[in-house]
């Protein structure tokens, strides 16, 4: 049995090697692919090897920033971590994590994993492996071609968290939706939340989920929200109702970066977003939860870069450029709200394609408040993609005028020849990988 897990890294290594050093792919998911397919009990095995916690990060949205941020805390105090920080979250890339992660003798020496999962593939990964803890980031509207409606996402969850009843759950309790599931789970539970207002959100057009209460079915009622349906509920028809944080984010600052205080600490990161504070307080609610001091918190935070196309830098000829992954309509949302917190004068490229692991239907683009944009100070946006001309469509409905350029690397191009030296790039998913290597190879251009 050795053997055969010794061989699997083997594989898993000259697999993801090859995919990105010949054939210029991200080649995670294949090598957990030849993993398992050479040694099948391969992530049970490395697994069991974790000699302290595993914890996995779910939700609609924040998934990768989270998990990475909470790996990078936990590495912070000095621990080895297993993670999979590319942000491959299927059964596939969850074994080539800890494949990767192995050594050449087909042994694992990590404290700890920290293990992104796609909420659909719990059921698939929770039989190799029974987690310690579970963090729940949000539940949105995604991909309804893929995952249909959100109950069917939230059935899927309850079950895996009833298969596991020693996991403790890690949840955000400003969302109705992922604390009632935490609550009728039968898991324990911990919740983080923003219990003041920081944003008037009474005017936003965005599409609110879960308005109704899962418990008895009565409207639910909001003091305030913070974006979409995040925010202060509770029922009007039965005592269920926002729970009080265990870890409240508190005396919000977003005017340089970002600031906030919980258990008595400031923490600070230098991102823009109001979507990451949530990010970082689920992270740090994770880690405490853990029984990890997190005294290097602040420390991490100064020198984590989220990379992967999460708010990622680059600087070409002189251009500053930001990449965004905007999936779903609750993540575009606070894609714009992010690009309008810089105030400066900017650039906007979308990218938006349709293949099939975006989703192949792409109606909730008309969910989207692209119309804000109008208030962004942009000096040019430019539509590319598979469905640019849709994208076109959308903005030529709020009276947006765009460019329009199918061939990405094009249109980046010509934005850094002529544009204001401020660039914003939002992509969906499968146009990620493509669009981040063009603006790596641009950096590295002389």
């Amino acid at each position: 049995m050795r053997l055969r897990r010794m061989l699997a890294v083997w594989a898993a290594k000259i697999t993801e090697k090859a995919s990105v050093h010949i054939f210029h792919r991200q080649g995670v998911t294949w090598a957990g692919k030849i993993a398992l397919r050479i040694c099948p009990s391969i992530l049970k095995e490395l697994a069991g090897q974790v000699k302290k916690d595993i914890f996995i990060v779910c939700g609609t949205n924040g998934k990768t920033t989270t998990n990475n941020m909470l790996c990078a805390a936990i590495e912070a105090e000095g621990y080895r971590v297993v993670c999979n920080h590319t942000g491959s979250n299927m059964l596939n890339g969850v074994a080539a994590a800890f494949a990767l992660s192995a050594g050449i003798g087909g042994n694992l020496n990590a404290d700890y994993a920290c293990i992104e999962i796609d909420e659909a593939s719990t059921r698939r990964v929770f039989p190799h492996f029974k987690p310690d803890y579970m963090v729940l980031t949000n539940l949105f509207r995604d991909q309804l071609d893929r995952y249909g409606e959100i109950d069917i996402t939230m059935n899927i969850l309850r079950e895996v968290m009833q298969s596991a009843p020693k996991m403790k759950v890690i949840v955000n309790g400003d969302d109705a939706l992922s604390a009632f599931l935490a609550m009728d789970s039968g898991n324990e539970y911990i919740t983080y939340g923003i219990s003041e207002q920081v944003i008037d959100d009474r005017d936003s057009h965005e599409i609110r989920e879960g308005r109704f209460c899962k418990r008895c079915g009565a409207p639910l009622k909001y003091r305030f929200y913070h974006y979409s349906q995040l925010g202060d509920y509770a029922c009007t028809g039965c005592e269920f109702g926002r729970p009080r944080p265990d870890y409240d984010g508190a005396d919000i600052e977003m005017d340089e970066g970002l600031a906030f205080t919980v258990e008595g600490r400031r923490l600070h990161a230098d991102y823009k977003g109001f979507y990451n504070i949530y990010n970082i307080l689920a992270a740090y609610a994770a880690v405490r939860t853990g029984g990890i001091d997190a005294g290097h918190f602040n420390a991490m935070l100064a020198g984590f870069n989220p990379e992967n196309g999460r708010m990622e830098e680059f600087g070409i000829d002189g251009t500053k450029v930001v990449l965004n992954l905007a999936k779903n309509p609750a993540g575009f949302n606070q894609n714009i709200s992010a690009v309008m917190q810089d105030e400066t004068r900017k650039d906007v490229i979308i990218v938006i394609n349709d293949n099939a692991q975006d989703g192949t239907d792409i109606s909730w683009l008309w969910d989207v408040d692209f119309d804000r944009f109008k208030e962004a100070n942009t000096e040019c946006i430019t539509v590319s993609g598979i469905r640019c001309y849709d994208m076109g469509l959308r903005l030529k409905y709020v009276d947006i005028p765009a460019m329009l350029e199918p061939d990405v690397e094009k249109a980046v191009r010509e934005r850094i020849a002529n544009g204001c030296g401020n660039l914003y790039v939002l992509v969906n998913y499968t146009a990620l990988f493509g669009t981040r290597n063009v603006l790596k190879r641009l950096e590295g251009e002389k």
